[in-house]
């Protein structure tokens, strides 16, 4: 039932962060709880939906390939709700703001004149290399660090992406969502002259238990994907901080990574 005929609702775009609970913001916590609806995505950690209430309507709106939902659908569902009084969240993986699409749903929320919130999130173009040992700046090696996205709009003609600029710039450079165009973008930067013994390291599943990391150089990155059928989601960095993984590797050393634990009934009735 909706709260109110006339009265709009709200819509809260937030962060999930990128897969560890821990790193979910109080604020988006505090959201999730007070949520009538949670329309949440593929990446987002869907442990995070145990914080809502018992009430409130979950609905899946993960953009994966054979899935039906199209992101137009999805901003006509997070509108509808709105109308009938509902409160909203938008559960998006990382930060809605980082090439999740989240500025696209908020402009189409603005426009309607619905109020809305932006939660931001832990962005995994950041925590990822993070959880792998790699820095994103060190005073050493870089000043500057550019993130871009290697799946762009398929409508586009041509690529946006100016690869020219990303080669006389150098840093570090961080690449979101295009695992599957790595070879792509490796031959078009070689092409245009960035070295090919640059550093260069993919991890996938970032902060959780099937964190991956696969590490080469800008020459042969791509061969090495395709021997390991080394899959999305995950982030690419290229740049010298990759070679600091070495020694500052801390979550990929610990004893229960890539383990699951199973606790019986037993167990968890004692536990309480």
């Amino acid at each position: 039932m909706s709260k109110s005929a006339n009265k709009s609702g709200k819509v809260y775009l937030v962060g999930a962060g990128p897969g560890d609970l821990g790193l979910v913001t109080l604020r988006a916590k505090e959201c999730i709880e007070n949520a009538d609806v949670i329309v949440y995505d593929h990446l987002a950690n869907p442990d995070v939906l145990g914080w809502a209430r018992d009430d409130a309507e979950i609905i899946y709106a993960g953009k994966q390939p054979g899935e039906s939902r199209t992101q137009q659908e999805i901003t006509s569902l997070l509108l509808d709700k709105a109308r009938d009084g509902k409160q909203i969240v938008r559960l998006k993986g990382g930060d809605p703001f980082v090439f999740g699409r989240g500025a696209e749903e908020a402009q189409e929320i603005a426009t309607a004149g619905i109020p809305f919130e932006i939660v931001p999130g832990i962005t995994s173009a950041i925590a990822g290399p993070a959880y792998a040992g790699i820095p994103m700046t060190h005073r050493a090696h870089n000043s500057h660090v550019t993130f871009f996205t290697g799946h762009e709009d398929p409508t586009k003609t041509e690529s946006a992406i100016d690869y020219a600029a990303l080669a006389k710039l150098g840093g570090t450079q961080v690449m979101l969502m295009g695992v599957e165009h790595l070879g792509v973008v490796t031959s078009e930067m070689l092409k245009h002259g960035v070295r090919g013994d640059l550093p260069v390291a993919l991890v996938r599943w970032a902060t959780t238990g099937q964190q991956e990391t696969l590490t080469g150089t800008l020459s042969d990155i791509a061969q090495k994907v395709a021997a390991k059928n080394f899959e999305a989601p995950a982030v690419a960095v290229f740049g010298d901080v990759v070679s600091l993984r070495g020694n500052l590797n801390w979550f990929e050393k610990r004893p229960l990574l890539g383990k699951r634990i199973v606790v019986t009934e037993h167990e968890s009735r004692r536990a309480r």
